[in-house]
């Protein structure tokens, strides 16, 4: 049983049942699809930006792997030239983030990633897109974190961007490692303190905490850690006190940002822990940002249960899935 294809598809899935809940309110969810949200992958499964732009982190990713070790240096050109035929390709047309698009445009344009990111943007584009970071065999923490922290920073300058698509990537490393769902909000938390002042400059260098104007790369990067330690605050109580049947986003978040959409993810894993399907239906039925939102908790159940978690006819109508194979394939041998 592979669990980088489950986390693979199930990001997948997850993006395809938000997709059509994404802009409607949650009283409209819930006429259309019951108190508990979609719970069955449409005819045709189409995704969004997010399923798209997650193939190209890994696709770039599998090019650096082949010739470790993986590196700003190495990864940072075969990045941007994903991003940008991404940002140029005809499929491109799934209401893709305007942060995301504007910096793809000022790369095209020639300017170097950190004149071209978005430097006051912490939108969820950035870690939407991180897991397959999490899910490729062979790196360190470090490495994880160096290579999440800079595929957000192409397009999110943020610092909490950054510290958000660290902590997703490593989310589903340690979910795909064994960690028990219950104990991931305080390894979360926990990381965030022991990060706080920790800046990644041999992936980041130094022009982005200095566009910033903060006083030192270390204030740059904590306010980013504290902004995630304060949305990932309390989850374990929401379970108990919000509850399965009410809106994710009214316990953690809306998901427009990175940090809110990796909270609520990880809090609609926490309600459904052994149920996936339940998991990602619940956050498509969200009044936020449901497709990033189920796409982040799709990934997350899908490394804990594997490509068993999804019903086997899912596999043969979502989108890409012959890219998705290709990948988990490639990263499960």
């Amino acid at each position: 049983m592979s669990k980088v294809r489950g986390a693979l598809f199930g990001l997948a899935f997850g993006d395809a049942l938000g997709a059509p809940t994404e802009f409607m309110s949650y009283e409209e969810i819930l006429r259309r699809y019951g108190e508990r949200g979609p719970h069955e992958l449409p005819p045709r499964g189409l995704v969004t930006d997010d399923t798209q732009m997650t193939l190209a982190v890994a696709d770039a990713l599998v090019s650096a792997l082949e010739k470790p070790p993986v590196t700003a240096e190495h990864l940072e050109p075969r990045l941007r030239g994903r991003f940008l035929q991404w940002w140029s390709s005809d499929e491109n047309d799934r209401a893709p983030g305007r942060t995301c698009m504007n910096a793809c445009a000022a790369m095209a344009g020639g300017k170097p990633w950190w004149e071209a990111t978005i430097a006051g943007s912490k939108g969820c584009g950035a870690n939407m897109r991180v897991a397959p970071m999490g899910l490729a065999p062979g790196l360190s923490d470090d490495e994880r974190a160096g290579a999440a922290q800079l595929q957000a920073a192409l397009t999110h300058g943020h610092p909490t961007g950054l510290a958000a698509s660290e902590l997703t990537a490593l989310a589903v490393r340690w979910l795909l490692d064994g960690l028990p769902v219950a104990e991931l909000p305080v390894a979360l938390r926990a990381r965030c303190d022991s990060q706080r002042e920790v800046y990644r400059g041999d992936w980041l260098g130094d022009h982005l905490w200095r566009r910033s104007l903060a006083e030192s790369p270390e204030r740059f990067i904590a306010t980013g850690w504290d902004e995630c330690r304060a949305a990932l605050a309390g989850l374990e109580d929401a379970v108990r006190h919000v509850g399965p049947d009410a809106d994710p986003c009214s316990a953690a978040g809306a998901g427009w940002v990175a940090e809110e959409a990796l909270a609520t993810a990880v809090y609609c894993l926490l309600l459904f822990p052994d149920s996936p399907i339940d998991a990602i239906a619940r956050a498509a039925a969200s009044s936020g940002d449901s497709d990033s939102i189920a796409s982040l908790t799709g990934g997350f159940a899908g490394a804990i249960h594997g490509e068993h978690a999804w019903p086997a006819e899912w596999y043969t109508r979502i989108e890409y899935r012959e890219d998705l194979d290709r990948l988990s394939t490639a990263w499960t041998a």
